[in-house]
């Protein structure tokens, strides 16, 4: 969202729709010297609202009716700014020669637009040798306009180079300099501008409070623009719902003023963001209409992109026909001449896999795929082939080695998939590689390794921050500007090769430094000491099956516990039951627990959902009513939080407009009396740190699309679990006393907000996954606490409580 930098005050402080109709209205009564300056102020105008051809028009009547050489010099640097954004260069440059009588303010105008055109053209070096004398005098005041100008296109050109934090200092400086003139309109598009790089950078909570920020002061195309951009940062985080209703309105504002350009984009990010939403045949639609704008317009290069998303769609909603065999092949063989090497290879192995459900040879498709190198994601693909071709040779030993080989390079370089460009991106990879891991175990143990690998990898969650290691934050900033560029780059045609192999080394390197990384395989010994006397039951769906593998004394059994819509239908029944003040789950019981009860005897329970069992209150079970048990997201983060154990103080906080809340802590505090009592979000925050027990009262909001956007509503607005990040010493126990807040997404990618704090470091966490009755809540947590003071587990004190319906979603997550 570069802008025009010589501009008129009066026109960029106003809202261009209306400084465009005024200046058109008065030029028509103007003569002279004053028609010129409406002429300029209407070209102007309309490069805002995306008519350059309009603008340059307008400039080119008065270039016309100028009257003094100067005055022509005037609209010549106007005309820079247009010819530039236009794309004609040559034609840009040629006018600022005309220019060259401009002194003073309008000099450093001048050279503030010939910078800008400098930056456009890749000149960025020259760009900031013109503007450094100008910027000098502009930051000394007569011409805010001008300095934001330029600062804003030194700082988008900064950032096209991939120096970020060069462009992020341009664009504060830009805001700044707005806020205090006055300029409303331009210090939006600064701030537009600021948030797309503080995205790029990593900073994802401060670039949305950013894009929002900025959406009020801007209109027409940059504000459709800015919308896109705040819909790929919500894209990036897994927040796909809130990006498809941003690109919903993004795109009909883009269709009703005509920006043609723009809704082949939206449509493309519109149907990564379906895709990602599990809403496939809508994504094909949405992908199928993007090719045909992307083809009406000759963007051959995006046309490819939009056919791979259009294939990935199809095979997600289930085609699996001949002639989609064909189509895929087709498709493959395209994005490889286009360049798409990455696609080209899912697009194979999508081939191969309808290939074989078609009962077909497959051979032929995956062989140009099995000695691909290059980046991460090649390598993965290049297992995945492997895996398909000994599964096709009915070589079951082969095809697991291979997959396992792939699911450790997606482990090793989970960093990296999560930082890649959108655009330019495969989705699913890993959940299919491990997918097919998991139809091909045979023993408990091997379908136990594979099911704690997969779990690995899709239950770490990406940051919405930079990391705190410098190095390791600006080899992803750099990984993300190489990969966005080289997107662009290959669809404008340009199919050179990319360096990432040296950045993901790097940034493999340091993940592998950092603690608690990498998860332990299933099925170890230390596993089996850990524990104890106790048993674990890890429940793993293979397609439209649910089995469970229990470890109890040192043994592991495997078993089929029959269809997961059975259960999945059950598990709503509960739910519903138990709002109406029902317990009944004597079914569910019987399909989750029957087959293993033999293996499980009276032990308590170590338990590893998944799917729609996170949302399961476990404690409603018969066979789990008194028996004392914790939810895990997987046995090896259950391995790493039983490691756990230090001393610290006391944290009991309350939110608003919650009815027990005060009544809930008081009686509290007779167990507690030293206890730290904030109130704000900032305060508990701070107090958590190093905290032995944290107990919070208060109005809890649980995010399925991403778990780090769940939240606590305190005195001064929400704690969030990102927030939560910057803990060195997450506390040992945490207490949530709130609603849902212990629900977790379908997709085992995390346990909530639960599964954010376990990640941190978090010994136990006890919260819900069912709304609490407010009158409900103080009786059950003191009778909790007081089993606590007692010398009682945490899991051990919950199954000793007495519980009502209202309470009944309470459960133990973690260490216990």
């Amino acid at each position: 969202m570069g802008l025009e930098p010589g501009g008129l005050l009066w026109l960029v402080s106003d809202d261009p729709v209306a400084a465009y109709e005024r200046a058109v209205e008065r030029a028509e009564e103007a003569q002279g010297a004053e028609l010129v300056e409406e002429l300029r102020a209407a070209g102007l105008a309309a490069k805002e609202l995306g008519r350059l051809e309009e603008g340059i028009a307008h400039l080119q009547q008065a270039l016309a009716v100028a009257g003094s050489s100067y005055a022509k010099a005037l609209v010549q640097m106007n005309l820079v700014g247009l010819l530039a954004a236009s794309g004609d260069l040559p034609g840009a440059f040629a006018a600022a020669g005309l220019a060259g009588e401009l002194t003073g303010v309008d000099a450093d105008r001048l050279a503030a637009n010939v910078a800008c055109a400098m930056a456009r053209a890749g000149q960025i070096t020259d760009a900031h040798q013109v503007a450094a004398p100008a910027m000098r005098r502009l930051r000394r005041g007569g011409d805010p306009a001008a300095l934001m100008g330029l600062l804003i296109n030194l700082g988008l050109a900064r950032a096209m180079c991939g120096d970020l934090k060069v462009a992020e200092g341009f664009l504060a400086e830009a805001v700044a300099a707005g806020e205090e003139a006055g300029l409303r309109y331009l210090t939006a598009m600064a701030r537009g501008n600021l948030a797309f790089v503080v995205a790029r950078r990593g900073d994802v909570p401060r670039a949305l409070g950013l894009f929002v920020d900025s959406e009020a002061g801007l209109t027409e195309e940059r504000l459709v623009q800015c919308r896109f951009d705040q819909a790929e940062a919500l894209m990036g985080v897994g927040l796909t719902g809130e990006a498809r209703a941003l690109l919903a309105v993004a795109l009909g504002a883009a269709r009703a003023q005509g920006y043609a350009c723009d809704v082949a984009d939206g449509l493309l990010l519109l149907a990564y963001a379906e895709l990602a939403d599990g809403d496939c045949e809508q994504a094909a639609a949405t992908a199928e209409q993007a090719r045909a704008v992307f083809a009406e317009q000759e963007r051959a290069g995006w046309m490819l992109v939009a056919e791979h998303v259009l294939l990935r769609a199809r095979w997600s909603s289930g085609e699996r026909s001949g002639v989609f065999l064909r189509t895929a092949v087709a498709a493959a063989e395209r994005m490889e001449r286009g360049g798409w090497a990455e696609a080209s290879v899912e697009a194979r192995i999508i081939a191969a896999r309808v290939a074989l459900h078609l009962r077909r040879p497959a051979g032929h498709l995956l062989e140009p795929v099995r000695d691909v190198r290059g980046s991460a994601r090649l390598k993965v693909a290049a297992w995945h082939a492997e895996a398909l071709e000994y599964h096709t040779r009915g070589d079951k030993r082969g095809a697991v080695s291979a997959v396992w080989a792939g699911l450790r390079v997606l482990e090793e370089h989970a960093e990296v998939f999560g930082a890649l460009e959108l655009r330019a991106r495969s989705a699913g990879m890993g959940e299919e590689l491990a997918d097919l891991g998991l139809s091909l175990a045979r023993s408990a143990r091997e379908l136990l390794t594979t099911e704690e690998r997969r779990r690995a990898i899709v239950r770490r969650p990406t940051s919405v921050r930079p990391p705190a290691d410098p190095e390791r934050a600006a080899a992803l900033t750099e990984l993300r500007m190489l990969s966005s560029n080289h997107a662009h780059a290959t669809a404008r045609g340009d199919v050179s090769a990319v360096d990432v192999e040296r950045l993901e080394s790097a940034i493999r390197a340091s993940a592998l430094r950092q603690p608690g990384v990498r998860d332990a395989a299933g099925g170890s010994r230390e596993l089996a000491s850990a524990l104890e006397c106790r048993a674990l039951v890890e429940m793993i769906r293979i397609g439209s099956e649910l089995h469970a593998v229990t470890a109890a004394d040192g043994r592991m059994r495997r078993h089929c516990l029959g269809s997961y819509d059975d259960v999945k239908r059950e598990v709503g029944t509960v739910r519903f039951g138990l709002g109406r003040g029902e317990c009944g789950a004597d079914q569910l019981d019987g399909l989750l627990f029957g087959p293993l009860l033999e293996d499980l005897g009276e032990r308590e329970l170590v338990i590893a959902p998944t799917g729609v069992l996170h949302a399961l209150p476990w404690s409603v079970l018969p066979c789990l009513a008194e028996r004392p048990f914790t939810i895990v997201p997987s046995a090896a983060s259950w391995l790493r939080a039983a490691k756990s154990g230090r001393p610290g103080h006391v944290v009991l906080a309350a939110g608003p407009d919650l009815s027990h809340a005060e009544r809930e802590l008081s009686g509290l505090q007779g167990l507690y009396p030293k206890a730290h009592m904030p109130r704000t979000a900032k305060d508990v925050h701070e107090a958590m740190e190093g905290a032995s027990l944290v107990h919070i009262a208060a109005h809890g909001e649980f995010r399925a699309d991403n778990a780090l956007f769940s939240r606590l509503r305190l005195e001064d607005g929400p704690l969030m679990a990102y927030d939560l990040e910057e803990l060195t010493t997450p506390p040992e126990i945490i207490v949530l006393s709130a609603c849902d807040v212990g629900r977790a997404a379908a997709d085992d990618a995390v346990i909530g907000m639960v599964g954010v704090l376990l990640g941190l470091g978090t010994a136990t966490v006890i919260a819900s996954v069912t709304p609490v009755r407010d009158e409900d809540a103080p009786a059950f947590m003191l009778a909790f606490h007081r089993g606590l003071a007692a010398g009682l587990s945490p899991r051990q004190a919950l199954a000793a409580t007495p519980r009502t319906p209202g309470t009944a979603g309470f459960l133990c997550f973690g260490a216990g």
